[in-house]
C-alpha cells in the first residue's frame, strides 16, 4: 500500500532527527569561538568510526580520538539527509589554518574534494562520487595550535564539468576555494560543518 504523502515526509523527517542526535564521540567545545560555531548549517553530518559531526564542534583528547583522526580513520561517510535526490553535489574539505591559525601562509590546505555526488546517495548514507583531491587525514603540525577543518557541500551546475587546473593538482597547499567556486559557479555551500582539532602529541 502506498504512503501518503504526508506521513513520507514525517518518517523522512523524524529519520533525519534520528541520526542528527546520534553522536557517539567525546567533544569539547571550549576553545570554539562563535564565528566558528556559527559555520555550520544546514544539517550536513560526517560520519567518522567513533565521532558523527553534525555540528561545530572541538575533538576531545578523550579516547584517543584527535590521534585516531590523524593516523587511523580513513576518509569519512557523508550523509545529508534533506539532499535532492535529483540532483549533483560537490563537496570540499580545507583547513584554513595550514601551518597555524596565527601564521596561515599555506591556507587553503585541500583535504578533499569530490564532484558528481549523487543526492539520492547522500539521503542513504551512500556517498559516492569523483574524487578530484583525494583525502587527506587531519595532520596539524606540533605546536600550531587548534585547526579547522571544514567541509562545505554544494550543489553542482548540471551543464558544468568540475576539474583542477594542472597547478592545483601539483599541491593541495595554497589553494584558493574561492577561485574555483567562482569558475564553476557553485555558489553558496548549501550546507557546512567543521571541527577543530590539534596533534595529538600537544
Amino acid at each position: 500500500m502506498a504512503v501518503p504523502g504526508p506521513l513520507r515526509v514525517l518518517a523522512v523527517a523524524a529519520a533525519c532527527v534520528f541520526w542528527l542526535h546520534h553522536v557517539e564521540g567525546k567533544e569539547d567545545n571550549s576553545t570554539m569561538s562563535p564565528s566558528d560555531a556559527s559555520f555550520c548549517h544546514g544539517g550536513l553530518e560526517v560520519i567518522y568510526p567513533e565521532v558523527d559531526i553534525n555540528k561545530c564542534l572541538t575533538i576531545s583528547a578523550a579516547l584517543k580520538l584527535r590521534q585516531k583522526m590523524t593516523k587511523v580513520w580513513d576518509a569519512p561517510h557523508i550523509h545529508l539527509c534533506g539532499a535532492d535526490k535529483r540532483k549533483k553535489y560537490l563537496l570540499m574539505m580545507v583547513d584554513p589554518d595550514a601551518p597555524s591559525r596565527t601564521s596561515p601562509t599555506r591556507a587553503h590546505w585541500r583535504h578533499w574534494l569530490v564532484a558528481d555526488i549523487k543526492g539520492s546517495g547522500l539521503r542513504r548514507r551512500e556517498f559516492k562520487g569523483t574524487a578530484l583531491s583525494e583525502y587527506i587525514r587531519p595532520t596539524p603540525p606540533q605546536k600550531s595550535g587548534f585547526h579547522r577543518y571544514q567541509f562545505m557541500l554544494f550543489e553542482q551546475p548540471a551543464a558544468k564539468t568540475v576539474s583542477l587546473t594542472e597547478e592545483e593538482k601539483s599541491s593541495p597547499g595554497n589553494w584558493d576555494p574561492q577561485a574555483f567556486i567562482k569558475r564553476f559557479d557553485l555558489g553558496e555551500p548549501v550546507a557546512s560543518v567543521q571541527f577543530l582539532t590539534q596533534n595529538p602529541e600537544d
